[in-house]
């Protein structure tokens, strides 16, 4: 397989780039029902972030949910703000290294999937689940 990135290490867009076609390739009724949700790459979690999660290690980190997930989410209550998806690109591309075994799009597509997941409402178990279903 050729390094599509020669030589460099993937930038934060070519990440975006691949959360949007990751997205794109999830079918058409789960891209509708995932609804308006930002998608933002980020290097690292903030401080404030790791510190709410009760993570040291910043690298532990691929990806975050922050929002309303839609189950809890009701029209008598006020409007809460935009769903948003983080994918951080320093512990991605550290586990895609050490990893070996998937390129980093079927990473990316990984991390993605599972934080909407979170956006539906699922928990991390519920989520390892369905994974090791489809295996």
């Amino acid at each position: 397989m050729s390094d599509p990135y020669s030589g460099r290490a993937p930038s934060l867009d070519d990440l975006a780039a691949l959360a949007q076609a990751a997205f794109a390739a999830l079918p058409e009724d789960f891209r509708r029902l995932t609804g308006d949700v930002i998608f933002r790459v980020d290097d690292f979690a903030s401080d404030e972030v790791l510190d709410e999660l009760g993570i040291e290690n910043p690298f532990e980190l691929s990806g975050l949910y922050s929002g309303v997930h839609i189950g809890h989410r009701s029209v008598l209550d006020p409007t809460p703000g935009p769903s948003r998806i983080f994918l951080y690109r320093r512990a991605i591309l550290d586990e895609w290294a050490e990893r070996g075994d998937v390129t980093l799009a079927e990473l990316v597509s990984h991390v993605l999937v599972h934080e909407i997941g979170h956006h539906f409402g699922l928990s991390d178990d519920d989520i390892h689940a369905i994974e090791d279903a489809a295996e």
